[in-house]
């Protein structure tokens, strides 16, 4: 057997994608106009599949700030944080976050994959249990992989199914280490944090969150789902990203100062080069700008309704409730992939997303809002969905 003779299932599935047209598989969007404009090929598009929640990524203050970072720090830090990349902005941004958070310390990671990997198997060793969320991130799935701690999924946001679950480990429940995410990135839900956090308070247990979708999204300042709930008290670690509503590259953790002890023992943070001094910046000044202008959020959702209202009007199936993550079902692969080509044909990016990538084996449409849409191009998107209902 060949060393890549495996995956010739995959490259033949590709090459009869893209022998029908335009593929879905690792899109070049050719230019980018705005946070909310670029092209493919020769159409001009709005992008509706960027996560780019806050529309930030044009910010000129980001901008600004990445460009000085640059000219005076240079490209890269050619070193991983254990060595010589701690620069004092990476430190700064630290302390940004654990104020932000309200948290005594945080850790800055090069990705929200490699935050998720350093923090998770790092405490998900042989010792330990995990109890995670049946749709939970494939990051998170790796990290307890890694560490090699014995796996138990419950249903997708079931409170119930994880007391279960917990009860049937007796004495050893007190030591379990439960994950879930904020907004899921698929089907745009939540989990049910209040209840989650009921079942910790009973049974004990540690709960990671990874607010990747929710962080500068829901919440009174914009701390995510725990915040929104008013559950942050039981949650002892979150982790997020930089790559969403901060529009850049990058991930961190915040926790008690206890969490400190990972900088010494984790392997993904110890051997991993630090994010750039410009990419430190321009998240440093998003952070400014999530923290000083709640208004972002408030039109964010305005656009979520506005466009998840339409497309259920048209009705089409959607994900279970209102978010900035609007997933449309299609029927099959085949319905998905036309759809998705035809959409571009008239103006519109999403993202096409199949199984095994989805819940259930489903075949989405993946809709991502961001502050930045106009209420004009909210609308072209909807329009552009209901002349293919027709």
């Amino acid at each position: 057997m060949g060393l890549y003779d495996k995956f010739t299932p995959y490259i033949h599935y590709r090459e009869h994608v893209q022998a029908s047209g335009l593929c879905p598989f690792g899109t070049c969007i050719d230019e980018i106009y705005s946070a909310t404009e670029g092209r493919i090929g020769h159409q001009k598009i709005i992008l509706a599949g960027t996560n780019n929640y806050l529309g930030l990524t044009f910010n000129p203050q980001a901008i600004a700030s990445g460009q000085a970072a640059l000219a005076s720090q240079g490209t890269g830090t050619t070193g991983s944080r254990m060595a010589n990349g701690s620069y004092g902005t990476h430190l700064a941004l630290e302390q940004d976050l654990a104020t932000f958070f309200n948290r005594p310390t945080a850790i800055v990671f090069s990705t929200g994959y490699t935050a998720n990997l350093g923090i998770i198997s790092t405490l998900a060793d042989h010792d330990a249990i995990v109890l995670l969320d049946a749709d939970c991130h494939a990051s998170i799935y790796d990290a307890c992989t890694l560490g090699g701690a014995d796996i138990i999924r419950f249903r997708h946001n079931d409170a119930r199914d994880l007391e279960r679950r917990m009860l049937r480990l007796g004495a050893r429940a007190r030591e379990a280490i439960i994950i879930v995410e904020g907004i899921y990135s698929m089907l745009g839900d939540v989990a049910p944090l209040v209840d989650i956090a009921d079942v910790k308070r009973r049974l004990g247990g540690y709960l990671i969150v990874d607010e990747a979708h929710s962080f500068g999204v829901m919440g009174h300042t914009g701390r995510g789902l725990a915040e929104a709930l008013g559950v942050e008290q039981d949650v002892d670690i979150i982790t997020g990203t930089f790559s969403k509503s901060l529009a850049s590259v990058g991930g961190f953790a915040v926790g008690s100062l206890e969490m400190e002890a990972l900088r010494y023992s984790s392997r993904p943070y110890i051997f991993t080069a630090s994010p750039s001094p410009s990419t430190i910046a321009s998240v440093r000044s998003s952070l400014r700008t999530i923290s000083q202008h709640p208004a972002l959020r408030e039109t964010l959702w305005e656009n979520a309704r506005r466009l998840y209202q339409g497309l259920e009007k048209l009705g089409y199936t959607l994900g279970p409730n209102i978010s900035p993550v609007v997933p449309v079902v299609m029927g099959s692969t085949e319905e998905g992939l036309r759809f998705w080509r035809n959409l571009i044909e008239k103006h519109v990016y999403v993202n096409l997303v199949l199984p095994p990538a989805t819940p259930a084996g489903k075949t989405l449409l993946r809709c991502s809002v961001s502050a930045a849409h106009s209420k004009a191009q909210i609308d072209t998107i909807i329009e552009a969905f209901a002349a293919l209902k027709r």
